[in-house]
């Protein structure tokens, strides 16, 4: 299933249906293989280039006499205070909240653990529902380029979902940002029901991981009693 954070976006149901994967409701799920940087190199998102890396006070004060750059750089760092944030070369995500949000239902807060790692399952959808994932980040001490989302889910030891979001380029700013993902619907059927296992990864085109997190969760033919 994909969780995903905002500039471009793409979504897609979690790639599973009756006719893939195999184990019905209640098989135990398997540790997932573990990821290699090979897994990455088919990534054809564009890196954001926003130059040489330095510091937003070192960014403000470049060719000041340069109109169109001067517009520029008040579109991409806004109201930021520089004098506040404007000596720290790299920036600073964090992850403020995630929700799972569903028509008719009470929104799922996801609490996130400082570990990374989520009591097991961490939550429980139900078949064929809809549903919406809405997070909030902070950004702060620079900008943030490329901010990406990652997701992979395995259901019996079998990888079922790879999600790749590019979120897009942040500056920092007193407010959390807030996104909310495109609609997408859990899969339904006797093969679809059961444990799943799925890592979780917040980066940026540096490959600064912001947050990782590694969690199960169950799909079941109803939604549980509250």
């Amino acid at each position: 299933m994909s969780l995903a954070v905002g500039v471009a976006t793409s979504s897609k149901d979690m790639g599973f249906d009756d006719n893939k994967g195999d184990g019905e409701e209640g098989n135990p799920v398997h540790n997932p293989e573990p990821e290699t940087e090979d897994e990455d190199e088919d990534d054809t998102e564009a890196k954001y280039q926003l130059g040489p890396q330095c510091t937003l006070k070192e960014l403000s004060e470049k060719d000041k006499d340069d109109e169109s750059l001067r517009r520029w750089k008040e579109q991409l760092l806004g109201s930021v205070d520089i004098n506040s944030v404007g000596e720290t070369l790299d920036p600073e995500v964090k992850i403020v909240s995630l929700t799972i949000k569903t028509a008719g239902r009470d929104d799922i807060v996801l609490p996130i653990p400082e570990d990374g790692n989520p009591k097991s399952p961490w939550f429980v959808l139900k078949e064929g529902s809809r549903y919406n994932l809405v997070f909030t980040f902070l950004v702060s001490n620079n900008i943030v380029a490329g901010f990406k989302y990652k997701n992979n889910v395995w259901k019996t030891g079998i990888k079922v979902d790879n999600t790749k979001e590019m979120i897009g380029t942040f500056s920092p700013q007193p407010e959390p940002y807030t996104h909310v993902m495109p609609e997408e619907t859990t899969p339904s059927g006797i093969f679809a029901r059961g444990s799943y296992s799925a890592k979780t990864q917040f980066l940026d085109d540096d490959k600064r991981c912001y947050l990782e997190l590694n969690y199960s969760f169950e799909i079941k033919k109803e939604w549980p009693q509250t």
